[in-house]
């Protein structure tokens, strides 16, 4: 089933043209990722889908009825609202009773309003999607849902947009840069939402291990036309490079037979017929179509680095904390040459504050950080984005200097290093207000780059970043001298570059783990496969046990042994009807509850190897011993009044 089809649309923004005639269609149930350079329009795109923006030309057609939900790089709320007021802002039925219901449980003093959002809530039967709501804000950990918007930070507002949109459930997801501002524990957690069959997807992501999760489409525009593969990460990856491969082969041709032509129309014959016009006009054609030559865009900067001493930096027994949270206890650690390293925690834990002691822009409470004199530090944080919105980009390079010194005494021009940092000549005097979000991400990135700091600290540097500057930046990081660290979400590009990583845990502990993201990853998931494999084990061995020793029990201790108690005459009772009924289901139950746990417990003891299917049948044992033994002891009970 068709949801949108986009016909020969095209958008332009004075003399820049972002797109032109571009056509493509989005089935029910298909997850697709638009993929292109910063400042093609991407976010542009999903507006004008979203209804946000206006073509200039040719049609967006939703099918009928279609709801669309659209998560957009940086929401805008009403500041005067709360968060759950936010959240829950729409005009559905159910949605409103779930808002004044939310409401009148802050105000339990209003007994009248909270009976009366309670019996709309039962009369809606909205209850269930009244916990999904706080399922949703609990994953992207969504509290204080009283505070106003206007106090939030934009990170904050992202993730509530991204919870209103969920919990909304449209037919069709439109999603900028889902990933921004969350830590990997909910990346994960959306990524397991996201993949579900029955959700229809279009989205701008620069996170590739997100892409290669979700996806099962990726469409790319490059050079004004649309490509698209049906596949996730990897298979866009071959099939783009078979691609590329196929059009140099076809250039390569394109230019033999263009010399051949060449020679042919120098010679200028005279007399030309119909068949020499039309050799010269396609001469003219191949001449345009092998003068389009494509940019091997590379980031080759051989940054001049000061070179780093024996001593670099030092941390003794850090202790900082915030009041009664502690983010540092007790830490201690020396970087080594070279050292490249990963840093991933949830929201809040401490990560920013333990690059800031780096820095000296916090200062510990208690301990000692020691910094090497030779250490240039080069510090990209979220927050340190401050370019003058008035400046031309030449003018922003050139301010830290016109000529930038690289190794072995050669220098680079402002504009040569803008066009290596992917920012081709014609750019050069755009304004920087002009700029998209990942192109000043870029250019700030760069003001960085280029003040030869021989320590790098990158603070989220992925964030609104496309996928082609990514990988020149992490080819341009596999070569860089000095040390590194990263503190991202982006799991593929920690992967390619760090060999370690610090695990800030919560309540100031820091693990330094020998290995990358997803090393650390795999020894989580076989920690938690070892003690589940113990757990099964061990509720195994008391199933098995329990049932040896009550054999041996009834074994040792027969009826007529039982001792006889003294006890004062009773009036013996009857059974009454029901009594009768329960004693003689009883009667029918016990025996198939023995053969049921004699059938487990010989399962048990077959080896089962498969750890899931032995805690399965542990606790089915487990669960037949213990209604076995409450139904015995009914059984007698009863068994007394029938004699």
């Amino acid at each position: 089933m068709n949801l949108l089809s986009i016909e020969n649309l095209s958008k332009s923004y004075t003399e820049k043209v972002l797109f032109q005639n571009i056509s493509f269609g989005l089935e029910k149930g298909q997850k697709v990722a638009f993929v292109a350079k910063n400042g093609t329009g991407k976010s542009t795109l999903l507006r004008i889908i979203a209804g946000k923006e206006k073509a200039d030309k040719g049609n967006c057609i939703l099918r009928n009825d279609t709801k669309v939900g659209f998560l957009d790089q940086s929401p805008v709320f009403d500041p005067n609202k709360t968060v759950i007021e936010a959240v829950l802002d729409s005009s559905g039925e159910v949605m409103n009773a779930v808002k004044e219901y939310e409401i009148a449980l802050n105000h339990p003093e209003r007994e009248r309003e909270l009976q009366a959002a309670f019996d709309r809530m039962d009369s809606l039967q909205a209850w269930d999607y009244e916990q999904r709501v706080h399922q949703i804000l609990s994953v992207f950990k969504i509290t204080n849902l009283e505070q106003k918007v206007e106090k939030l930070s934009g990170g904050q507002k992202k993730r509530i947009a991204l919870v209103k949109l969920l919990v909304e459930e449209p037919d069709l997801l439109i999603m900028d840069e889902p990933t921004n501002h969350l830590d990997i524990e909910m990346i994960e957690w959306l990524e397991e939402y996201l993949s579900k069959e029955n959700i229809t997807l279009f989205m701008v992501t620069h996170d590739r291990w997100f892409l290669e999760v979700v996806c099962n489409e990726i469409m790319e525009l490059d050079g004004g036309d649309i490509y698209r593969y049906k596949g996730n990460y990897s298979y866009f990856l071959e099939k783009k490079s078979a691609r590329e491969e196929n059009d140099s082969t076809n250039k390569d041709r394109a230019r033999q037979f263009l010399k051949k032509e060449l020679e042919w129309i120098r010679k200028q014959p005279r007399a030309r017929g119909t068949k020499s016009k039309s050799r010269v006009d396609a001469f003219h054609d191949l001449t345009e179509q092998t003068g389009k030559k494509k940019k091997d865009e590379k980031l080759e900067l051989e940054i001049k680095l000061e070179r780093l001493g024996g001593k670099i930096l030092e941390l003794y027994h850090i202790n900082k904390a915030f009041g009664d949270k502690m983010v540092l206890k007790d830490f201690s650690y020396k970087f080594r040459q070279g050292e490249k390293l990963s840093i991933i925690g949830k929201n809040g834990v401490g990560k920013s504050t333990f690059l800031n002691i780096i820095t000296g822009k916090e200062q510990p409470d208690t301990g000692k950080v020691i910094v090497g004199e030779t250490v240039q530090f080069g510090y990209y944080t979220q927050d340190g984005m401050k370019l003058n919105e008035n400046m031309r980009m030449i003018e922003v390079i050139k301010e830290i200097g016109d000529h930038i010194p690289l190794a072995k005494g050669k220098t680079m021009s402002a504009s040569q290093l803008l066009e290596k940092f992917l920012f081709p000549t014609s750019s050069h005097f755009t304004l920087v207000g002009k700029l998209s979000g990942g192109e000043k991400r870029r250019l700030y990135l760069l003001t960085i780059l280029i003040k030869n700091p021989n320590f790098l600290i990158l603070d989220e540097p992925t964030n609104d970043l496309d996928i082609m500057t990514l990988q020149v930046l992490e080819d341009f990081l596999e070569q860089f001298a000095g040390c590194l660290i990263v503190v991202s979400h982006d799991r593929y590009f920690m992967d390619k570059l760090t060999h370690h990583t610090f695990v800030f845990e919560g309540e100031g502990i820091v693990r330094d783990f020998n290995g990358n993201y997803s090393q650390y990853r795999e020894e989580v998931e076989s920690k938690k496969l070892e003690v589940k494999s113990q757990k099964s084990e061990a509720l195994a061995i008391k199933a098995v046990t329990s049932s040896v020793v009550e054999k041996q029990h009834k074994e040792e201790i027969k009826p007529e042994e039982k001792p006889v108690e003294k006890t004062k005459p009773k009036v013996k009772q009857r059974m009454g009807f029901n009594e009768k009924w329960e004693f003689s289901l009883l009667e029918k139950e016990l025996p198939e509850l023995e053969k049921k746990k004699e059938a487990l417990v010989e399962k048990l003891n077959s080896g089962i190897s498969d750890n899931d299917e032995l805690m399965k049948v542990s606790e089915q044992l487990t669960e037949v011993i213990a209604s076995l033994d409450s139904k015995t002891n009914r059984w007698l009970e009863l068994s007394e009044l029938a004699e």
